[in-house]
């Protein structure tokens, strides 16, 4: 007898960035579809995949072959449903990725065929608010044979030999900081998730938290019991309010089903899970800090030792891990260590996930095995550069990380090769420069960010960054001397050797790094008063080329001063000395007319 086929399924990714291109439009067009014609395929909703460059991304899904389609507006979910879904013909124009039964892949599949994906194992495929389907996908398995079949100890060793080391930058080895708190003796002890990513263009938790929220609290539960803690918290920044009401959604449900609470799976052990809303001050990513903001303190670091493994959260031993670190442990309890050690690279195991931003041309979430090189992240999963434009440098580890020069893109990416070029590997965020980056400009935007996120309790951080600003500033304003260059390297090492904590000790990396490799950019500011990228608009002049300009008007519209003038249909000029450089010109042209120089 012929097996019956099962109807479509069409998953529409609603993660915040899908959110923010417009899914909830067509999610809402399927849904009046569906309620127009009932039966003819199965709705749902997941988080990000990843390819957040074609959100709003929808999936349809039929005996195991899988098509996603790209930008999907209303009147393209029309057309999906009509020819598709209804008709069985793929609208081959509008597909970003698509994989049949055998797992063969199509249009994006290139995207994909460097990634790995442990972590992003359910994003983009689960509907993150059913906990049924994270069973189905294998979920609690982890917990259960650690429950059953592990003892503690056996816990931290499959942890340990798997070769995880923290994912929020650091790169400590899991398994031995949890046994660290494993071996204190202490009636009360805490797990804490720090899910309060702060880094400009990073959002790996973000998307973790949205689309599989279960493998996080899973594998705070496995370490509750490898290490005899009760009870976790979730640390997660206000602003991450979709992850907070999936979080919240996840462990409502992994209580109803006896994954979290009391006499879990008849074992004996008990653990619960509470979330705390940070109010985003960037210094609650560093420990003792975001302790002091769950304990109703003002967040700020303190001295260590002693090392929360000993006190901690109320002074108790507490184990603090990120989000990805977590999302890894239910993987490496079911398939084994050996199997995450397989991958990666000899000190820097397993994968990691980087959120690619800035001018690449395919921005969104990649998970790659440690050991990829910044070119093939760059290139082969990024797609390369915007608009055609040279490849400059990526800057790695978010505000506090460094800038690496497109000369060092054969550079692996894990946690040896990344600090020996003075940036640091950071939670995953890889912001792309351009050539119409200025290097002394990025570093003066992340100085101004850490200047002010900075708590104020080390002197040198708190005024040194001030003045390392101060001086970009000038730098940047065409005021700079040539003497500043030394005094920005001077205070930079200043503040990384006396700041208490990782934000400053690292706050300095922006400027140290692009005066190491960009050092003539510095030298032009200051002794030609010239930005070689014409970035900087007190040094740049604009100027309209008369061979591209149509006249069509738009930039003297735009333009707050009435600097541009010129005929319709005739090219236009701009006069310098009334133009107050706001740039707005530059990106209404339609023609890539305005250039500076």
């Amino acid at each position: 007898m012929a097996r019956k086929k099962r109807a479509k399924k069409v998953i529409v990714g609603m993660g915040t960035c899908g959110l923010s291109a417009g899914a909830q439009s067509a999610y809402d067009k399927f849904e009046e579809i569906l309620d127009a014609n009932p039966g003819s395929f199965e709705l749902s909703r997941t988080g990000c995949f990843g390819m957040c460059f074609c959100d709003p991304l929808v999936e349809v899904r039929e005996n195991g072959a899988r098509v996603f389609y790209a930008k999907v507006t209303p009147e393209l979910a029309t057309e999906i449903y009509k020819s598709h879904i209804e008709g069985g013909k793929v609208l081959e124009d509008h597909v970003a990725y698509s994989r049949d039964a055998a797992g063969e892949g199509g249009t994006e599949a290139d995207y994909l065929a460097l990634q790995r994906r442990i972590v992003l194992r359910n994003c983009g495929t689960i509907d993150p608010e059913s906990i049924e389907e994270y069973e189905a996908a294998g979920g609690y398995a982890a917990l259960k044979k650690a429950l059953s079949e592990m003892s503690p100890d056996e816990i931290i060793e499959e942890v340990t030999e798997s070769g995880l080391r923290g994912r929020g930058g650091a790169g400590f080895p899991t398994g031995f900081k949890w046994s660290l708190a494993a071996k204190q003796d202490s009636d009360v002890k805490y797990v804490v998730c720090n899910a309060d990513e702060g880094d400009p263009g990073a959002f790996m938790d973000r998307s973790v938290l949205e689309g599989d929220p279960h493998s996080v609290l899973e594998g705070m539960a496995v370490c509750g019991r490898a290490i005899g803690a009760s009870f976790g918290y979730i640390y997660c920044r206000a602003e991450y309010p979709l992850a907070i009401r999936r979080l919240t959604i996840a462990i409502d449900a992994a209580r109803e089903k006896g994954y979290l609470g009391e006499n879990i799976m008849g074992s004996g052990f008990d653990f619960d899970i509470k979330i705390k809303q940070g109010a985003g001050a960037f210094v609650c990513g560093e420990e003792t800090a975001l302790f002091a903001s769950i304990e109703g303190q003002r967040g700020m670091p303190r001295i260590r030792p002693p090392f929360p493994a000993e006190k901690g959260l109320w002074a108790k031993p507490t184990n603090n891990n990120n989000v990805e670190t977590y999302a890894n442990v239910p993987w490496i309890i079911v398939n084994g260590a050996s199997a995450y050690a397989a991958c990666g690279t000899e000190k820097s195991k397993g994968t990691k996930v980087f959120a690619l931003a800035g001018k690449v041309r395919r921005g969104g979430l990649a998970e790659v095995p440690m050991g990829t090189t910044i070119h093939d992240l760059v290139f082969k999963i990024g797609g390369g550069i915007k608009n055609g434009k040279k490849f400059k440098a990526v800057q790695m580890g978010g505000p506090s990380g460094g800038c690496i020069p497109a000369a060092m893109d054969d550079t692996p990416v894990d946690f040896e090769s990344i600090p020996a070029t003075g940036a640091i590997m950071g939670s995953g965020g890889l912001v792309v420069l351009d050539e119409t980056s200025c290097m002394v400009e990025i570093a003066r935007f992340f100085l101004e960010f850490t200047q002010s996120e900075s708590c104020g309790k080390c002197t040198f951080c708190r005024i040194g960054t001030r003045r390392m600003l101060e001086i970009l500033t000038r730098i940047t304003m065409g005021e700079g001397v040539p003497e500043d260059i030394e005094k920005l390297e001077k205070l930079g090492r200043q503040i990384c050797e006396t700041s208490l904590c990782g934000l400053g000790q690292t706050a300095p990396n922006p400027a140290l790094t692009t005066i190491r490799y960009y050092r003539d950019e510095y030298e032009a500011h200051i002794d030609e008063k010239r930005c070689p990228a014409g970035a900087c608009t007190a040094l740049v002049d604009f100027f309209i080329d008369p061979d591209k300009c149509t006249g069509c008007t738009l930039c003297a519209r735009k333009c707050p001063v009435e600097a541009i003038s010129g005929e319709k249909k005739k090219p236009h000029v701009i006069d310098n000395d009334k133009c107050v450089r706001c740039g707005q010109c530059v990106t209404s042209c339609k023609f890539d007319a305005i250039y500076t120089k």
